[in-house]
């Protein structure tokens, strides 16, 4: 049977890419930290991947296991010797922790096989395999780097599922949204995975979903929890404020991507409407607060509300409702998630301009900076 390796045995990484190379005819090696995880995949070998919907259909996903990377070193790097696909669903920031164990596996691989092993990141992140490769590289002396070449391909994806929040304690099964999109950049013929679009260009596919999807998720936690921090996404978009203050971004976001690569106006408004719809799913059942969790990073320079705004601004486009967004993650002091309470203390110490200048790159004196400074004011009233 062919083989996967896939670092990260969460929600995510089992209710979408686990579940489409399962599907595909692959076993999945899942590998984790979390023991109990890991325990459960080797005794029960499947679990259900359940959809969001009215009759919550399910779908058994079988043939797989788990490593622990904490103890099973050795099986790690044979798992991926072995492997046709290497990849990840694990958080950007865990890439460069796990790059070492995958660099033993990758060197250890090239010594005994010549067969094309496939490595891609599939991450919230622009060029997430790009970076996961840098960080593999550092790892590897100048002989096993030129080893790579013809045999490990990196390949940057676009991966778009909502996993909500599970009350799934002590069980493997996950609860995702029906709708999702795999997309991977390559020139290369590939083995098949179902659900896998192969594209030659992923900037549009990615920019797409993250200006839209993730601008979009991110800003209605933010502006629900500043009207009632116990609303769930759907709840908050009962508000037709919001829904129209969202719209107003997207549009922002929507006339940046329509002129950068060419997309079809109408096409792109068809897009946001289904993305908005996609909120609305009640069954989804996803809070305000685990949404706009980690504001410092999604207020980061090349993240999902400040690059739509800098990249608006030089295309000489409108950015006012882009900057509305970032002043509403600003005033996420949300006290159980450890950004946030970061966040707030920069704020009271050092001031949003310097904020915004130490965390999203903006200038303090920049024309973005001083917009969302007077959202910022208005809103925190």
């Amino acid at each position: 049977m062919k083989q996967v390796v896939h670092f990260g045995a969460g929600n995510i990484g089992r209710g979408f890419i686990g579940a489409l190379f399962s599907q595909s005819g692959y076993h999945v090696t899942f590998v984790d930290i979390a023991e109990k995880i890991i325990d459960q995949l080797n005794e029960k070998k499947q679990y259900q991947v359940k959809l969001a919907t009215d009759q919550q259909e399910s779908v058994t996903v079988e043939n797989v296991s788990g490593l622990n990377s904490l103890n099973q070193e050795a099986e790690i790097i044979k798992a991926i010797s072995e492997a046709t696909y290497l990849t990840t669903a694990i958080g950007p920031n865990i890439l460069p922790h796990i790059a070492p164990l995958m660099a033993k596996g990758l060197a250890s691989r090239v010594k005994r096989t010549d067969e094309k092993l496939y490595v891609i990141a599939c991450e919230n992140q622009i060029s997430a395999t790009d970076l996961l490769e840098g960080y593999i590289l550092q790892h590897l002396d100048q002989e096993t780097k030129a080893s790579l070449a013809d045999k490990v391909y990196f390949f940057n994806s676009a991966v778009d599922r909502i996993v909500p929040l599970q009350n799934n304690e002590g069980s493997l099964d996950v609860l995702v949204e029906p709708y999702y999109e795999w997309v991977v950049e390559t020139n290369e013929s590939i083995p098949a995975v179902e659900g896998m679009t192969i594209v030659k260009e992923l900037a549009p596919f990615i920019e797409r979903k993250l200006f839209t999807v993730n601008t979009g998720h991110a800003s209605i936690a933010y502006l629900g929890y500043l009207k009632d921090s116990k609303l769930t996404i759907d709840q908050s978009l009962e508000d037709e404020a919001i829904v129209e203050q969202v719209k107003k971004i997207l549009g922002e976001t929507g006339a940046y991507l329509i002129k950068q690569y060419g997309l079809d106006a109408d096409e792109h408004q068809r897009y946001i409407e289904k993305i908005i719809a996609r909120f609305k799913n009640a069954y989804l059942n996803d809070s305000v607060n685990r949404v706009g969790r980690s504001p410092l990073r999604k207020l980061g320079p090349n993240d999902r509300l400040v690059r739509p705004a800098v990249e608006a601004k030089k295309a000489g486009l409108t950015y006012s409702n882009l900057a509305k967004a970032i002043a509403s993650a600003l005033l996420f002091d949300f006290p159980e998630d450890e950004e946030a309470i970061k966040l707030q203390a920069m704020i009271k110490e050092k001031g949003v301009p310097a904020v915004l200048k130490e965390v999203s790159g903006l200038d303090e004196n920049s024309e973005i900076t001083k917009e969302v400074i007077t959202h910022y004011n208005e809103m925190k009233k």
